[in-house]
């Protein structure tokens, strides 16, 4: 009796002992709990801690609770927190190459963005290298159209408009169609339509359902402007600081996830959509003379963006078209 007690005791204090020597990281995420690149951050999370046999811990802080968006790559960088996630294009005004998911009117469908990401994701992974950060997986939003709070047929419509911005692409947008960029996070964005900051942005489907925006908006104009991307990046001496199990644990949960994220946006991208609708916005195709003026703009952005991110730049659109 006494052997037996004291046997388990001993396993106790092992298993109290594997635990207390467990790795535990903080993941903060700009978007809200209940949107699906936070779902999927949790799941990463969940098969990090399964495929490490629980060495590796990591607890998930959604919609900015942690740190703001626009906070979180510089907290990682830094070291402030191992991990996190952030819009990669809204590092673009630091780093001009960061912005290659946003090139309009370039890769307008799934199947084109995930090639436009595989002829961008060396030069782009090298970029964020020199910057301390290790890249674990990138997944893209649906296609980006406009939100407005009235019928928009072309630029006539949009003057002096006070447009929500989250990166440079955005504002250049708003700024050739006569608005008023104003930089708003998207865990603020409720607050800044209620309030009046902001009166209309450009996004997918999945930012005007989490915010449910209709009620403060009435129509959304389909564009697939571009498919931007998160990516989930890891602080470099974190990253060494883990044995090669655990790293390749990382690896595995990291790679599922990816692509279980790539498949649940193109699966939600209709959807979002019809539930727009269901709740009183017009949703519809962009009209031909409001399109035109904004290919036009595109085509100007995709000249601004050439020159400022270089040869690295010109690289990733000819291995994109030679695919």
């Amino acid at each position: 009796m006494k052997l037996t007690r004291l046997m388990g005791m001993t396993v106790a204090t092992l298993a109290l002992g594997a635990s207390a020597q467990a790795e535990s990281w903080d993941m903060p995420m700009a978007y809200s709990a209940s949107n699906f690149h936070s779902e999927m951050g949790q799941t990463f999370a969940e098969k990090v801690g399964e495929y490490s046999g629980g060495d590796l811990v990591i607890t998930v802080h959604p919609g900015g609770s942690l740190f703001k968006g626009g906070e979180i790559k510089r907290a990682i960088q830094t070291g402030q927190v191992p991990i996190g996630e952030r819009l990669m294009s809204s590092h673009a005004n630091e780093t001009p190459l960061l912005g290659w998911d946003n090139v309009p009117f370039l890769a307008t469908s799934y199947a084109d963005n995930e090639k436009l990401w595989q002829a961008a994701k060396d030069p782009v992974n090298a970029a964020l290298a020199e910057q301390n950060l290790v890249t674990l997986y990138s997944c893209p939003w649906p296609g980006q159209g406009f939100y407005f709070n009235k019928e928009v047929t072309s630029s006539a419509d949009t003057q002096n408009v006070k447009f929500r911005s989250y990166n440079t692409a955005t504002a250049t947008f708003a700024e050739a169609l006569g608005m008023i960029p104003v930089q708003v996070e998207a865990a603020e964005l409720s607050q800044a339509l209620a309030t009046g900051v902001a009166e209309a942005f450009i996004s997918s489907g999945s930012t005007g359902y989490d915010r449910k925006v209709w009620e403060h908006l009435s129509h959304y104009y389909k564009v697939n402007a571009w498919l931007p991307r998160n990516y989930v990046m890891v602080n470099k001496q974190a990253w060494d600081a883990l044995d090669a199990d655990t790293q390749a644990a990382v690896q595995k949960a990291a790679d599922e996830t990816g692509a279980a994220c790539l498949a649940k946006s193109e699966e939600l991208a209709d959807w979002y959509f019809e539930q727009l609708e269901e709740n009183g916005m017009t949703v519809i195709d962009a009209g031909p003379e409001f399109l035109a003026e904004l290919e036009a703009i595109g085509a100007t952005m995709q000249d601004d963006w050439l020159a400022a991110s270089g040869e690295d730049g010109q690289a990733i659109i000819d291995a994109y078209k030679a695919q």
